[in-house]
């Protein structure tokens, strides 16, 4: 088996044509998804059961099952349904790329909320007292208090799911949608060398990847900077 390291560099520039789809997904899938987690996460603290049971099961259902099913699902099982197909919603469902989004906020959505939760009640209860004690409202405490510190404390598990977001916009090539490891499977029919295109596609990942871990250790650092290091 020979091994070309010269096709490797000519597929960079194809393979890089379908980036500004891959970003294209991940942002609009990460702020859908962001929206849909805040709400659940709101249903999941409160103390009235008819709104938490709704969100575990949510979260229980997008977390235990596979995103690829939950895309096929979307993109090859709602379409089965004729009311579906009548309704308003068919423009949207018919769309490779609103299933790809919708199913990437969906299962983005209970993971993230999940994380929010964890740094809300990460939050130490002192500060909470000491907003009481100071006369701060329940809105005050929790815009100037509980929201900002749980933020900062579930900044490092969001990035690793934003990160878990990058590598599942490849599945949007499965219904069709040319973003990079669409173009990669492209290029691996043309040329019956995936060695080296799927490397190539590798690269490209791993390089978003780093930039991405960058980013987010630099807002970490300045979220973090009136913090005392022991």
């Amino acid at each position: 088996m020979s091994f070309d390291l010269s096709l490797i560099a000519s597929s960079l520039p194809k393979i890089l044509q379908g980036l500004g789809l891959t970003l294209n997904l991940l942002a609009v899938s990460t702020l859908f998804g962001l929206i849909l987690a805040v709400g659940i996460l709101l249903m999941r603290l409160s103390r009235r059961a008819w709104l938490v049971w709704p969100a575990r099961a949510y979260i229980y259902f997008f977390r235990g099952t596979p995103l690829l099913v939950q895309l096929f699902v979307i993109y090859h099982g709602l379409p089965q349904f004729g009311f579906i197909r009548q309704s308003v919603f068919w423009p949207i469902l018919r769309d490779p790329y609103w299933c790809s989004v919708i199913a990437l906020s969906l299962n983005t959505a209970a993971y993230v909320s999940e994380i929010l939760r964890g740094g809300v009640l990460g939050v130490d209860k002192g500060f909470i007292e000491a907003g009481k004690a100071l006369g701060l409202s329940k809105f005050q405490r929790t815009t100037r208090i509980t929201a900002p510190l749980a933020v900062r404390l579930a900044l490092p598990a969001y990035s690793n799911e934003i990160v878990s977001m990058l590598k599942s916009t490849a599945l949007a090539s499965t219904v069709t949608l040319m973003e990079m490891t669409g173009v990669a499977r492209t290029i691996v029919a043309d040329t019956f060398a995936p060695y080296e295109i799927f490397i190539a596609a590798t690269i490209i990942y791993l390089v978003l990847v780093w930039i991405i871990q960058t980013a987010f250790t630099l807002i970490e650092t300045y979220t973090n900077r009136h913090v005392r290091k022991i």
